[in-house]
């Protein structure tokens, strides 16, 4: 069943991040990590829909997606990036992506970690955060979504590697990308759940040197 959503606010992120707040249909209702196909409700749109995942939580009085917009697609994000307060979009029923299956490792590129944002939240609305992780890859520090929060509900847990810019805070440097060493010096036991999301060549490599190191492979979660 679809859903046409009126936007009841939209808010930068980061430079090309946005966050959409929508009205929430009496009775709709999803779990952390999942995610619904999203359609702009505007003439040649309609049909043209794309995976969002939650950041609210069951409990709000509103449904949101934090959302990266990509101009150079010429393509739907592009659009969404242009809708304002008042305008609508189309929402399907939910499904499941990632779900949290205990304590662990999040390893996160880019806007790959929206589907954790509302895993984070929950945990950390009941008191459970416990001594789960946050490693979140990103090319410079301009780039890091919801970093304050992030650091607030973490701490130390909450580890920013940078991979394209020598970065001005606290943050660690990589030339290129997060290897295999670089896991290993930040993780001290691979006997634990991992979940990854980010671009296809990071999830990839990911699961690549978290096999090599250990991991179980049945305790990777990865989304796509």
């Amino acid at each position: 069943m679809a859903h046409t959503l009126r936007i009841i606010d939209v808010q930068d992120v980061t430079h090309d991040v946005k966050q959409f707040t929508l009205e929430k249909p009496d009775g709709y209702e999803f779990e952390p990590g999942q995610a619904t196909e999203v359609a702009i409700d505007k003439e040649g749109w309609r049909e043209e829909k794309r995976p969002f995942t939650f950041t609210s939580l069951n409990d709000d009085e509103y449904l949101q997606f934090v959302i990266k917009i990509y101009p150079e697609h010429d393509g739907v994000t592009e659009q969404i990036g242009k809708l304002k307060k008042g305008d609508s979009l189309i929402l399907d029923e939910p499904w499941g992506t990632i779900q949290y299956d205990g304590e662990g490792v999040f390893l996160a590129g880019g806007a790959g970690v929206t589907p954790f944002i509302a895993i984070f939240r929950d945990l950390h609305e009941n008191g459970e955060i416990g001594n789960n992780k946050l490693i979140f890859s990103n090319k410079t520090e301009k780039d890091i979504i919801l970093k304050e929060e992030f650091e607030e509900i973490l701490g130390d847990n909450f580890i920013n590697a940078i991979t394209d810019e020598e970065p001005e805070g606290d943050h660690i440097f990589l030339d290129g990308f997060a290897d295999k060493d670089f896991l290993k010096s930040q993780i001290d036991d691979f006997d634990q759940p991992f979940y990854v999301c980010g671009p296809g060549p990071f999830n990839d490599a990911m699961m690549k040197y978290l096999k090599e190191l250990g991991a179980n492979p049945d305790a990777l979660v990865f989304e796509e």
